[in-house]
């Protein structure tokens, strides 16, 4: 068979599994190569410190393997897998990578949604492969159906939750009413968080996968920058359990869908809108039932209908799994002369800002518990176009009904724009009889 000789950038959780997996003489490898038709040959293991013990790692991949010149080994290799993670030195990496006539396996989703639309045009350039099933999802094949099996239908919206520290967390407060604090610091003992989980719970990580997604699906080019970020932080317990009465859950969901808006000119155009936030979600919807570090992608396509790709997200093995699975492809292609298909921007749909979506809203105020605040807060609504749907009202907590203290009042709207959602919220604020806006969430599903 042909030998692919394969640069590994970066040792770490994920790395470790791959540098086993590929351990020269191994089963695994063996098994691999016979796959993939070639014989796929590591030469390599680009690492920050080649002296650092590396558990699970020393006594099965040959030390000797291991190197700092990162740059040498791209020079020498047919395929570069990089999972040192980060911009720099990754992109430039790559972009070595593609001008030695190498192809590329990335799991790095930040660099993608920043640079993704460079690195792309460099591989096609160069004639070379760049995948990056692992970038979204973990385990879960997401990519490749966007990139290749949806390519001949119209995707009209993806909706994921795409990161586990955060399924986790809001799982933990509605099944265990924890606090978002205590919920985040369960996560942590479990290593299901970081020390920092300012990435996870500020939404920057699913942002990230939500540029990709949105891209593949909609063959346009959309970057981190174009994504609309809300974290958890701000999601009570108080939230989670209004969500439980009105027969729903709290998730926090990347969203990239087509939509209409108006362009420069006061013209109403199709474009494509990518954010990430909490939402209400009915139990009803498949993507409520996705419990603990769990991830799931929900695609509705025109042809297709509904589509639900469900399973471990993050972890070592189950990312090295779709970082493997990579590998084998791009083996083929070296072995035929082949090349995987392209992604292209061909669309270029224009990128709309987060005031053009229309979407329902779960606001939840604290209010004096008095005759006539009902028909105030109504009238703000109506004044601001926003249709009511439903209203609850109880005591707040500590309050008793019907004394002159205050009641928690739950508001849920038809569709409604979110520029329109936004005056409205402002001028709540500002009635007398409303203590505070408790929060504000979008719903999805029929809840």
């Amino acid at each position: 068979m042909e030998r692919v000789r394969v640069a590994l950038l970066g040792c770490g959780s994920v790395g470790s599994q791959v540098a086993v997996a590929l351990a020269p003489g191994s089963a695994s490898v063996a098994e691999l190569s016979a796959r993939a038709g070639a014989a796929i040959d590591l030469v390599g293991i680009a690492v920050r410190d080649a002296d650092a013990p590396r558990p699970g790692v020393d006594g099965v991949v040959d030390r000797a393997l291991l190197t700092t010149d990162a740059e040498a080994l791209v020079a020498r290799a047919d395929v570069v897998v990089e999972l040192v993670g980060g911009l720099e030195p990754a992109r430039s990496l790559l972009l070595r990578a593609f001008e030695h006539g190498a192809s590329a396996v990335t799991g790095n989703k930040a660099l993608l949604a920043a640079h993704g639309g460079e690195l792309h045009a460099a591989a096609d350039a160069a004639g070379v492969d760049l995948y990056f099933e692992a970038a979204v999802a973990g385990a879960i094949p997401i990519i490749r159906p966007l990139r290749e099996s949806l390519a001949g239908d119209r995707v009209e919206r993806v909706l994921g939750i795409v990161n586990g520290t955060t399924n986790y967390v809001l799982d933990q407060m509605d099944t265990h009413g924890q606090s978002f604090d205590d919920a985040v610091a369960r996560a942590q003992e479990l290593g299901f968080a970081e020390a920092d989980p300012t990435a996870d719970v500020d939404g920057w990580d699913a942002a990230a996968k939500a540029a990709i997604l949105a891209t593949l699906a909609f063959h346009t080019a959309v970057t981190i920058d174009d994504v609309h970020r809300e974290g958890i932080r701000s999601v009570s317990a108080e939230d989670v359990a209004a969500a439980g009465e009105a027969g729903a859950v709290v998730k926090l969901l990347a969203v990239a869908e087509r939509t209409t808006g108006v362009d420069d000119a006061g013209n109403e155009v199709e474009g494509v809108q990518a954010r990430v936030h909490p939402v209400l979600l009915s139990r009803e919807h498949p993507l409520a039932s996705v419990r603990g570090a769990y991830n799931a992608v929900f695609v509705e396509a025109a042809g297709a209908g509904d589509l639900m790709f469900y399973g471990q997200g993050a972890g070592g093995r189950p990312t090295a799994s779709a970082v493997l699975g990579d590998l084998v492809t791009l083996a083929r292609h070296r072995q035929d002369g082949s090349q995987g298909p392209r992604v292209l921007g061909h669309a270029d749909l224009p990128v709309l800002p987060t005031d053009a979506v229309r979407t329902r809203y779960q606001v939840r105020l604290v209010v004096a518990d008095r005759p006539g605040v009902l028909a105030a807060v109504a009238q703000v609504f109506a004044a601001h176009g926003v249709s009511i749907e439903t209203v609850r009202q109880r005591p707040a907590a500590g309050a008793v009904a019907g004394e002159g203290g205050s009641a928690s009042l739950v508001v849920v709207t038809h569709t409604a724009a979110d520029a329109a959602l936004a005056g409205c919220v402002a001028d709540l604020s500002e009635l007398d009889a409303v203590a505070s806006v408790a929060s504000v969430l979008r719903v999805e599903g029929d809840s």
